[in-house]
């Protein structure tokens, strides 16, 4: 009853409305305050803040890819180009339904479960307008079949893009190698700038040595946007750089030469411009195509040449090691001259065998069935004929000390530094080398291995070349070089500055001797100098692949095939006036004579006559086909 009265005061009901009117009205005149006060900070304190975000979110920066630089050989032709090819993508936000329409796509055209993959990944990192490469390098005919059934296939967008390839195929591939989409470990350690025009980048080979200069500077369009990112307008424009063209000093003649001549077989030749250092030619046999790999290969195709036994993927001229067997002699030979350990007319007997004092365990020669090379074998004789005996007694009289110190004055046992990436340095063993890799002593038994290029000695052949071109030059010590010129501008030559001074009579010694392995009828490349109009100067080899007992013959009848004999060569020409030098391998060939001597031949063969007239060189001799196949059966007695 009491709080029934209370309220229907009127007095009192005005009281409190009042309150409560005033109460109010303070409130919203704070909150008023409040509000302007924020509008005022807004709109004056951080107007400029704002402005800047809204044009940020409105004008974006789009990069313009740069045109990768092309590749040329020493005449001209193309070894890395790109051109224009037609990719498929499709656009999210056209697409009603889009499994529905990737599986017409399938029913239409080839896709494989990779591309759907690849597709799907992208899609993710995509907004809803951008179109997603779904299939690359269409063909003529799947784009016609597109183009045909392009009522059913909403949202699909066929476009042109410049994609690199490489006309030579299988022939440059280790050499110029290629590029490939960029991979997780390469995106963290590149410049995100640099590379957001592209998605590819170099891989191997002069592709990816000179990666930098082929890439070019990136390009920009700064567009504005709608609310949805989509672009209205193109605001600026900066155009991007092309990256620099590079001349290389390869030449594609040479190279197809020396590929084709090695006939399936497995194998390196690495031909040098004694003169510049340039590499004439490079094989790495087998091969394979670059190609595939630009847009990405297949996992199944990639497996097949990744377990091949062949190994096509090994770049054997700079990463492949063997022991150079008797190729390395003449060089063995000057070092024994200049040491003094020999003369010109220190002369041995050779009855196929040698023993060292309190050793009953015989060291062969080659030819010890037929009783050794006899008694008057000098230097010369055992250069020509491949004495081993000659070398065994020598390489312990030198002592590995002053072979292993001389013998890197000629690129032996280190890299050369050629402007190609994974270059391996080989093993020109010492003392220290094997205390502190093997943990044992050096043994004169170790000396007598090497003396003869077996045992710890390991060689590319890359070194061997520039070991060659070093002794044509008579002692220069070229740095090889891939590229000729950058952007037309040349490279400089690079000489590496000499360790010690040969005689010139040393130097005329063991070039003759050189020259009469090739044209002397006891030489054991004279069956190459058939129907030659200039001097080859060369050495023959045998490399072991697997130890024989001493008391063991070698027969190849017993072994398999992967464990017969390396056959190698090295030779300049022409003796008098060098100009190319080259170093070469049959992996299994056994004989350099009959496996790799005829390569070289065909290989020189084809550098002189490049250089002379036309008259010359019909003069000159056979083709290298019929040359070829005139050697067929061919062969001496084995080599070491």
């Amino acid at each position: 009853m009491i709080h029934k009265e209370a309220f229907s005061d009127p007095v009192r009901e005005r009281k409190i409305f009042a309150r409560r009117l005033i109460s109010s009205m303070f409130i919203m005149l704070f909150m008023g305050l409040i509000i302007i006060s924020r509008y005022f900070d807004l709109q004056v304190n951080q107007f400029q803040d704002f402005a800047t975000d809204s044009d940020n979110n409105r004008v974006h920066v789009r990069p313009a890819a740069p045109t990768r630089g092309i590749i040329y050989d020493r005449n001209g032709e193309i070894l890395a180009d790109n051109r224009p090819t037609s990719n498929l993508s499709i656009i999210r936000e056209r697409a009603d339904d889009l499994d529905q329409l990737i599986n017409k796509i399938g029913s239409l055209i080839a896709l494989t479960d990779n591309d759907t993959k690849r597709f799907y990944n992208r899609l993710n990192r995509r907004k809803p307008f951008e179109p997603t490469p779904l299939k690359f390098n269409l063909t003529e005919k799947e784009q016609a079949i597109l183009a045909v059934n392009q009522h059913i296939l909403g949202g699909t967008k066929i476009s042109a893009k410049l994609t690199r390839f490489y006309p030579k195929n299988d022939l440059f591939t280790h050499v110029v190698g290629y590029v490939g989409r960029i991979n997780e470990s390469e995106s963290n350690v590149i410049d995100p700038i640099n590379y957001s025009g592209t998605d590819s980048i170099g891989k191997i080979g002069v592709e990816k040595f000179y990666e930098e200069s082929l890439l070019g500077e990136v390009g920009s369009d700064h567009v504005e946007t709608n609310a949805r990112g989509r672009v209205m307008r193109v605001i600026d424009h900066v155009s991007p750089v092309s990256g620099n063209d590079l001349q290389l000093h390869l030449d594609s003649r040479l190279q197809q030469v020396a590929y084709e001549a090695f006939s399936g077989e497995r194998g390196s030749l690495v031909a040098i411009e004694i003169e510049t250092g340039g590499v004439l030619a490079m094989v790495s046999a087998p091969s394979y195509d670059a190609n595939p790999f630009v847009s990405g290969i297949s996992q199944k195709a990639y497996d097949t040449l990744l377990n091949s036994l062949d190994k096509p993927m090994f770049n054997r001229s700079i990463r492949g090691q063997y022991p150079p067997g008797s190729t390395i002699k003449p060089l063995f030979g000057l070092i024994g001259l200049q040491s003094q350990s020999i003369t010109t007319e220190t002369k041995i007997e050779d009855p196929g065998y040698f023993l060292m004092e309190g050793i009953e365990r015989p060291w062969r020669d080659h030819n010890s069935e037929r009783g050794g090379h006899g008694k008057g074998v000098d230097l010369a004789k055992a250069i020509i004929e491949s004495c081993d005996v000659f070398f065994y007694k020598m390489g312990v009289k030198i002592g590995i000390d002053t072979l292993a110190a001389n013998s890197q004055a000629f690129g032996l046992g280190k890299k050369t530094d050629i402007d190609l990436p994974g270059e391996r340095s080989g093993i020109m063993p010492s003392r220290i080398w094997k205390k502190n890799t093997r943990g044992a002593s050096w043994f004169d038994g170790d000396t007598i291995n090497v003396s003869i290029g077996q045992g710890f000695m390991l060689t590319t052949p890359l070194q061997l070349a520039v070991m060659t071109a070093s002794i044509a030059s008579r002692g220069d010590l070229i740095q090889p070089q891939i590229v000729k010129s950058i952007n037309g501008v040349e490279t400089p030559t690079i000489k590496v500055i000499k360790s010690f001074k040969i005689r010139d009579k040393y130097w005329d010694y063991i070039h003759d001797s050189m020259r009469d392995v090739v044209h002397s009828n006891r030489g054991t490349a004279r069956g190459i100098s058939k129907d030659l109009n200039y001097n080859i100067a060369g050495k023959t080899g045998t490399a072991q692949v697997i130890s024989i007992n001493a008391s063991d013959e070698y027969d190849r009848s017993k072994i398999s095939k992967q464990q017969w004999d390396h056959a190698l060569f090295v030779a300049f020409a022409p003796a008098e006036d060098p100009k190319i030098a080259l170093a070469l391998i049959i992996e299994n060939g056994e004989h350099g004579s009959s496996a790799a001597a005829p390569i070289a031949r065909a290989v020189i063969d084809t550098y002189i006559k490049s250089a002379m007239n036309e008259n010359d060189a019909q003069n000159l001799t056979s083709t290298n086909a019929s040359y070829l196949n005139s050697l067929q059966g061919y062969d001496v007695y084995a080599e070491q």
